[in-house]
């Protein structure tokens, strides 16, 4: 399978000694506007936001409005939480003509979607990840589509080893492993536990967790050795981040101003994310005035007034 902008299949990305750049699934955050963004600077896979499979199967609704892309929206990976391999396999069949592969979050560790049987407390039911994993690769009628897991880690080591494992023997194509406990919320990352993991599969592991600059890349890759790196609130900070700047550039913002304008982002979606780039970059008094502005087009005029426009960047 060729991706739509040329390149082969995700798999085929996977390379020795190149670690790939990806942005995380992002409840609200990660659709198509910012990974339009992201895509501009130097990340090579993108997620979506986390969709229910069930809600998404029984509602046209919620399938327009959880899933929009185009044909420039690529590599891309859908991300469901589901809890039954039925469900996730028929709604990777649903997305399988418009995208390269899903992902199941067995990561959140949301208190609503562990009650509901989704997320982090998957990490406790290998047996049926492994069903859900080869119920994708038997179902999705193209052997290029690729079904992988996102995962935090045990407490005791061996039993996410054995996840791991045992989703590996079902097919699954890579794994995602957020280097923190379920309890853990902004506790050091477990490199030595992603090194573990990554020795004890074959299959490609990225890592996420505390990328938050170019340099945490390599760090995270000379730690663990791991195939790549997912970032979060690193990208929404800076979505150039990938690309080697410290903080969010000017054309950054007016990039994220034409793409916003373009697509018809929603203003608060569209604000909340340039509160996210603004907030290293701007003063405490700059920010206020920033967050109170309610319309597109003063959010417009504020920062041609304050930080010029992409115009003045080339005189």
């Amino acid at each position: 399978m060729k991706t739509a902008n040329g390149n082969t299949s995700v798999m085929d990305m996977f390379e020795k000694g190149k670690v790939l750049k990806i942005c995380a699934p992002m409840v609200r955050y990660s659709k198509l506007a910012f990974r339009s963004l992201v895509r501009k600077y130097n990340c090579d896979i993108c997620f979506t936001p986390m969709i229910v499979a069930a809600d998404f199967l029984r509602s046209i609704k919620a399938r327009d409005s959880e899933f929009t892309t185009n044909e420039r929206d690529r590599p891309l990976i859908v991300q469901f939480a589901a809890h039954d391999a039925q469900s996730l396999a028929d709604a990777a069949c649903a997305v399988a003509p418009f995208s390269d592969g899903v992902d199941l979050n067995c990561g959140c560790p949301q208190r609503w979607a562990m009650s509901a049987g989704y997320g982090a407390c998957l990490i406790n039911k290998p047996e049926l990840v492994k069903d859900m994993v080869r119920h994708v690769r038997n179902q999705v009628d193209n052997p290029n589509y690729t079904a992988s897991i996102k995962i935090r880690i045990h407490k005791d080591l061996r039993q996410t080893v054995d996840l791991c494992q045992k989703a590996e023997s079902a097919g699954v194509s890579w794994i995602t492993v957020h280097g923190r406990t379920t309890e853990e919320r902004h506790q050091p990352v477990h490199y030595d536990a992603i090194k573990t993991i990554k020795d004890s599969v074959s299959v490609p592991v990225i890592a996420n967790g505390d990328i938050k600059y170019l340099r945490d890349v390599e760090l995270t890759h000379e730690l663990t050795g791991v195939d790549g790196v997912m970032a979060a609130r690193g990208l929404l900070a800076n979505p150039a981040m990938f690309a080697g700047y410290e903080d969010t550039p000017l054309q950054c913002i007016w990039d994220w101003v034409d793409i916003s304008v373009e697509q018809g982002t929603p203003f608060t979606c569209f604000h909340h994310h340039l509160i996210y780039m603004l907030e290293r970059v701007s003063s405490q008094p700059e920010r206020k005035v920033f967050n109170s502005l309610s319309s597109t087009s003063a959010v417009i005029d504020y920062l041609q007034n304050t930080y010029g426009s992409v115009h003045d960047l080339r005189t």
